[in-house]
């Protein structure tokens, strides 16, 4: 049955959308359920979807070129260039196992030389599926880790290199001449990318200022031109959006331009793709794959070998642990983004057969599952980086002149009767440290001044202030409101706080879910990005005078965790509450780290808030969300940071996923601390109390 475009359109769109869901629940990876799904859906089972449509071939092949680029976008070019040396070594062994494993499978199992080639290419890439893994464990910066990391852009420039060669020769008549002509023009081609879209990128960045709808359309233009020019000399389009990726890698940065990025592709485009690989399936032929087990298990085993043979080896060339070992073995084991990319344009090349694709999909399925277990146990027993450099110490908190400058704590006012709880925090804040509150008001501005609208707002704006301040002073707070007029509150809200040098934005939180704020992003989103200083999201049910018990969620203990205690040090001495920390370990951890956390965790209090004594609570569990729900019902407040998460996996975003679902259900209030974009680690508050010096560091 042939649907129209547009019906076959919001099939898709509901798949997208209810399929990956029901396999997280079950603990299934969602990418591998719109893979199943294309299949149910395709040719041959219902036949409501067809991979020969031309809306499904256009919008598939803008889906296979955006996971490519989200690939290169997605290296983090930092982290690379700290530990490059040992990052090349281990890339070049990661890859080169791999590859030559993959060669002699397919050699012993009769393909060809450019097909073993191109399996062995398949097998040499990888995807760091489990990167999420790692980082709640505070593990990013060891560097095992950070080696595992930086050796992602060896392996898939790599094998993408491997992918275009191959291609190029299955085109036409294979000679030296021909390939030393396309191996230089390879070599131009990703010159002129790298360089040239580099610096185009900053460029162009730098002169549209804030023009974000720019930005995000000049990206995707770089993508689609690299992709077609890739073509024009005869290389795979999925080369030059991953070049083009890590292109813009530095112009884009980590701003809300990346994020937007990493949206549409992740809620649209490359789940497409995943389901036009589901439509290519033939089930009968799967099964008949299924049924050669021998070449299965060879590619299957073949990778899970070579992967763990150039682990082993980096662990002898640079001396590391057995546990680091496993966990760079089990970070680089999982096939997901290039692989099935690749292994889709060399089967519609007619390079591989149908049965090493759909060998490929076993092995995606098998390593996307294996993988993140492995580390999740491996990486518990590793010591996290939590290196505080003594410039950033507290101690540098009482003695720069920065630091005797008043608190000033800016609050927006959208309506202050409603806002009465986030005025009376911004109070005991202010009380407590000798500061001052600006209530601020946002008034839109418009093309006339003179407009009866902009009258209104101000007028409006301005009654709103003044209630605010009776607010602020019948708490006994001293309060500066300030009406400010802005074509963007957000805008706004992060400019005058830059003009009043405010040391915090304390703002109520709007449960924004929709569609248009993801993608868009709400005001707080934008003003995170935007401000110059922390930023405090609220959710507050009940008077702040209140609160005696603090809960307060700490995942290691960085520098990070100093703000939130900073916060809980005020209230508990305001108050004279009770703070608890608490940390959530993963259920494999040994003891030997728990004894860790705790100790560093003391050290922590003992440091930057010695007149404070919480309890500490470590709980073992593998639903972080979880435990943090149970623990806040014997609490007033929980105080958390707004974190983001990126799943390395085809550049999936993942929204504060742990933090989302704890707001959902925690059922006593919330305050939720915020970095701003390229936030240092700057001291949001100035020390009440005097600094106990103690021994020891945290290292």
């Amino acid at each position: 049955m042939q649907l129209e475009p547009i019906v076959s359109f919001a099939l898709l769109l509901a798949v997208i959308l209810i399929v990956p869901i029901a396999f997280e629940r079950i603990r299934l990876p969602g990418l591998l359920g719109l893979l199943i799904a294309g299949v149910i859906l395709g040719p041959n089972a219902l036949r409501l979807l067809s991979n020969e449509s031309e809306t499904m071939h256009l919008l598939s092949d803008i889906g296979l070129v955006y996971l490519l680029f989200v690939a290169g976008l997605e290296i983090d070019l930092e982290q690379f260039r700290a530990t490059k040396h040992r990052s090349a070594g281990f890339g070049f062994l990661t890859f080169l196992f791999p590859l030559l494993t993959g060669i002699a499978v397919g050699r012993v199992f009769g393909f060809g030389w450019n097909s073993s080639v191109l399996i062995g290419s398949l097998l040499a890439s990888h995807t760091l599926l489990a990167y999420p893994i790692v980082s709640r464990l505070g593990l990013v910066n060891n560097e095992a880790v950070t080696v595992t990391i930086g050796a992602t852009i060896f392996t898939d420039i790599g094998a993408l290199l491997v992918l275009a060669i191959c291609v190029g020769i299955n085109k036409g008549d294979f000679s030296v001449f021909s390939l030393a002509s396309l191996l230089l023009s390879l070599l131009i081609y990703s010159a002129v990318i790298l360089f040239g879209f580099n610096w185009l990128g900053k460029e162009f960045f730098r002169r549209s200022g804030d023009a974000e709808g720019n930005q995000f359309l000049f990206v995707l233009l770089v993508v689609f031109i690299a992709s077609i020019s890739a073509e024009l000399i005869g290389i795979e389009k999925i080369v030059g959006a991953f070049l083009a990726g890590l292109a813009v890698n530095t112009a884009v940065g980590e701003g809300s331009v990346k994020e937007k990025i990493l949206f549409v592709g992740s809620v649209l485009f490359i789940p497409i793709f995943f389901v036009n690989t589901g439509l290519i399936i033939n089930i009968p032929g799967f099964i008949r794959s299924l049924g050669n087990i021998e070449l299965t298990l060879a590619i299957v085993l073949g990778l899970i070998g070579s992967k763990f043979l150039a682990a082993l080896g980096t662990k002898f060339l640079f001396g590391y642990g057995w546990r680091e070992m496993i966990t760079m073995w089990s970070l680089s084991l999982p096939q997901v983004a290039a692989t099935l990319a690749a292994a889709f344009v060399g089967f519609r090349a007619n390079i591989i057969s149908e049965d090493v694709l759909n060998t490929v999909i076993v092995m995606f399925v098998v390593t996307a599952t294996l993988g993140p277990i492995v580390t999740a146990r491996a990486a518990s027993g590793l010591t996290p980086s939590t290196n505080l450099p003594e410039a950033l110490a507290i101690d540098s908190f009482s003695d720069a002149p920065e630091a005797h400058r008043p608190l000033t704590i800016v609050v927006p006012i959208y309506n202050p009767q409603t806002q009465r709880n986030l005025l009376e925090m911004a109070a005991l804040f202010a009380r407590h440290e000798a500061g001052r509150i600006v209530p601020l008001s946002i008034a839109s501005g418009h093309v006339h001044m003179d407009s009866p609208q902009v009258d209104s707002d101000i007028q409006q704006g301005e009654a709103f202030l003044r209630q605010a301040t009776e607010t602020c002073q019948s708490l006994g707070a001293n309060a500066t409101p300030v009406l400010r007029i802005d074509d963007e509150t957000a805008q706004g809200i992060s400019r005058a706080s830059r003009e009043q040098n405010a040391n915090l934005i304390a703002m109520g939180w709007g449960r924004t879910q929709g569609i248009r704020a993801r993608l868009f992003g709400n005001v707080i989103d934008r003003v995170l990005w935007a401000s110059h200083c922390p930023v405090a999201i609220m959710r507050l049910l009940d008077s702040p005078s209140n609160f005696r018990r603090i809960l307060v969620p700490i995942d290691n203990p960085t520098r990070e965790s100093i703000q939130l205690l900073l916060f809980a040090d005020i209230l508990e001495d305001a108050n004279n509450a009770s703070i608890t920390l608490l940390h959530v370990c993963d259920r494999y951890s040994p003891p030997e780290r728990e004894a860790w956390i705790e100790s560093q965790l003391r050290m922590l209090v003992a440091k930057y808030v010695p007149f404070v004594y919480p309890n500490i609570q470590i709980v073992r569990s593998g639903d972080i969300a979880g435990a943090i729900i149970e623990a806040s019902r014997a609490h007033d407040l929980v105080v958390m940071r707004n974190s983001r998460r990126r799943d390395r996996a085809a550049g999936e975003l993942i929204l504060s996923d742990i933090t989302n679902r704890a707001l959902r259900h925690i059922p006593c209030s919330v305050v939720m601390i915020g970095e701003p974009h390229g936030h240092k680690g700057l001291m949001m508050m100035r020390r009440a109390r005097p600094v106990q010096e103690v021994g020891g560091s945290i290292t």
